[in-house]
């Protein structure tokens, strides 16, 4: 699964980066700064490599998975530095390989463990980088890093006033297994994050009508007692872009945060994500028929799809 920041501001739609007063330009397109377009630095890094000419994240088992495992504290830098798409002024974006965690625990190898290091290699001396915006560790797309701590807190405000004002933020887009029907929507969900037989799942506790038509499906609101014991409502945006042999490719918007989101709504959806080992296995099929079996009573398991 791979994300964007994205924002909606005065008609212009923005794509990965935020400058100046939120917006300096219009239409900034992440393709377009994929590919060197508005950077300053992209062509002063070059990638150190190995021995055999491959990057760090290309010499892994499995190119574009990020196995930390299998890399050092200096490798790691490398990979950031490498992957940086765009910087300007206190900004800096670049394109987080899947498999990396924002945060962990002490000692651990993460994304902001690593950041004093990333802005000594990118010449920002003691202005140190902090995270704006970041996806989690199993996905993959644009984090946006600031050196000017004001523009963080300024942009950070933007994001949550944003998310209290049910605006998209962020856009993912995934390949599913199976074509959602309807081909746009909302889906909306009361899920619960429980921790059974030693893994944590995300448990869906009650959705109304989760079949969609293209307008808002009203959910049942959590009791006071579901929000205590960690009930959250959660919503999400989807379309589907394109289709081809029982796949889709979808566009994913999520209006509120919870762990692993979008993959439990696609699996509401009977369409799991390709790659979802954890809850893809709650979708099962009978007779050509597709039907939803209960977090509790399905173990995780590799995704198999013939």
């Amino acid at each position: 699964m791979r994300t964007v920041l994205a924002r909606e501001m005065g008609g212009c739609r923005i794509l990965g980066r935020v400058l100046g007063s939120l917006v300096s330009r219009p239409e900034i397109r992440a393709a377009h700064k994929a590919s060197g377009v508005g950077t300053e630095a992209r062509h002063q890094l070059q990638p150190r490599g190995s021995s055999n000419g491959l990057t760090p994240l290309e010499n892994q088992p499995f190119p574009g998975l990020l196995q930390l495992e299998n890399l050092s504290r200096e490798q790691l830098v490398d990979v950031l530095r490498t992957s940086v798409v765009d910087q300007k002024g206190p900004l800096v974006t670049l394109n987080k390989p899947q498999g990396l965690p924002v945060t962990g625990k002490p000692g651990e190898l993460t994304l902001l463990s690593v950041l004093p290091e990333l802005s000594q290699s990118l010449g920002l001396g003691e202005r140190e980088l902090q995270v704006v915006r970041a996806s989690g560790k199993e996905t993959s797309g644009l984090v946006l890093l600031s050196s000017c701590p004001q523009t963080a807190s300024r942009l950070q405000k933007f994001f949550t006033y944003s998310q209290r004002a049910q605006r998209p933020i962020a856009t993912y887009w995934a390949v599913t297994d199976g074509i959602p029907v309807p081909s746009e929507g909302k889906i909306q969900a009361a899920l619960k994050l429980e921790h059974i037989d030693g893994v944590d799942l995300v448990c869906v506790k009650f959705v109304h009508s989760w079949r969609l038509t293209p307008q808002v499906v009203p959910v049942k609101p959590p009791s006071r007692k579901d929000i205590l014991e960690g009930v959250k409502r959660t919503l999400s945006h989807y379309r589907v872009v394109a289709t081809g042999s029982g796949c889709a490719l979808v566009q994913l918007q999520p209006l509120t945060v919870f762990p692993r989101q979008l993959q439990v709504h696609m699996v509401l959806q009977l369409c799991p994500v390709l790659g979802d080992h954890r809850s893809s296995a709650r979708v099962s099929t009978v007779l050509g028929q597709r039907f939803l079996l209960p977090a509790e009573s399905t173990k995780p398991r590799t995704q198999l799809r013939w």
